[in-house]
């Protein structure tokens, strides 16, 4: 009879043991736990901790709550400037309702990562190059706002940040744009150095105005030339000529005068004069010309002239003259 009695204990203390195993739950501090009672979901959810729930009727699904980022493989679209590309990114997500996370959706990592697939083709289409390039924390933002869309409402999982990793382009696109790069890095080089030259020859101005009002600062200068190439150790010395010095044996040089104001020429009357002369041989008076119009050489009257009366003496056959005696 004691024996019986020690081995019913014995059974009921293993059962005990049995139901205590099943019925305690160790829930992790990063997670939540969804208690279902004969298949319907116990509110609110188990926190960290040492939990109870009944060996039979309850049944404990535990969530994750802390971030998972999520590697989207390389898809690969057509932007909106017609150019291939191949982009890959990462998501960070998190489940912020264990509730809806596990009732409205059945593996919530599998449908976050199809629709960060899906929204990272859409967003290629949607954007130009320039775009993927350097505008992609614009394009980060969007990319987030429709992955998170469909997900935060509906499946209780926010997406904390999106993240393009890398866009590759066709070889023959990158030659493109190194020479883009290489003309852009040549036309700044040559606007600056026309903008220096400019600059120079604005300082050089002013230098030349300043010299001109003092003859000596020229010479001066001339000398400081002299100076700087005598300095190199050369065995050619060279000489400039000062420009007054030629001035000087310009002006002193002999040679004809030249009127500082050369008389203005005449108007050619062309036609005009001609058609006047025509007129005065005729005996017709002339066309209408203009009133300065100067009279042709014809029309002017001269007084005659009397030719001298002068006498020749008579030469006899033998060649001497009458009057010789």
């Amino acid at each position: 009879m004691i024996e019986a009695i020690v081995i019913v204990l014995s059974v009921l203390v293993v059962l005990g043991v049995i139901a205590a195993g099943l019925s305690v739950r160790v829930v992790q501090q990063f997670e939540q736990g969804i208690v279902f009672r004969f298949g319907k979901i116990q509110s609110p959810p188990r926190g960290a901790g040492l939990t109870m729930i009944r060996p039979v009727a309850d049944r404990m699904q535990k969530v994750n709550m802390q971030i998972i980022a999520m590697a989207v493989p390389a898809q690969e679209g057509i932007t909106r400037d017609n150019v291939t590309v191949r982009v890959d990114a990462v998501v960070y997500f998190r489940v912020v309702d264990p509730v809806k996370a596990v009732v409205n959706v059945q593996n919530y990592t599998f449908a976050v990562s199809q629709q960060a697939q899906t929204s990272l083709r859409s967003i290629i289409g949607q954007s130009e190059l320039d775009q993927l390039l350097s505008g992609r924390e614009a394009v980060n933002r969007e990319l987030r706002r429709i992955i998170d869309e469909p997900t935060e409402g509906p499946w209780g999982i926010r997406v904390e940040r999106v993240e393009i990793k890398d866009v590759s382009l066709p070889e023959n696109m990158k030659r493109s744009m190194s020479r883009q790069a290489e003309a852009e890095r040549e036309r700044r080089a040559r606007i600056i150095t026309a903008d220096g030259e400019y600059q120079a020859s604005k300082r050089l101005a002013a230098a030349a105005n300043v010299m001109a009002r003092d003859p000596a600062a020229l010479q001066l200068r001339l000398l400081q030339t002299v100076v700087e190439v005598a300095g190199e150790r050369n065995s050619t010395l060279v000489m400039p000529v000062p420009v007054e010095l030629l001035r000087f044996f310009e002006k002193m040089a002999p040679g004809p005068a030249h009127p500082e104001h050369e008389p203005a020429e005449p108007d050619d009357l062309g036609d005009a004069e001609a058609a006047s002369a025509e007129a005065a041989i005729e005996g017709r008076p002339p066309a209408a010309g203009p009133p300065d119009a100067i009279p042709p050489a014809a029309a002017i009257a001269l007084p005659p002239v009397q030719a001298p009366d002068i006498k020749v003496p008579p030469i006899k056959a033998d060649g001497e003259q009458a009057g010789r005696r």
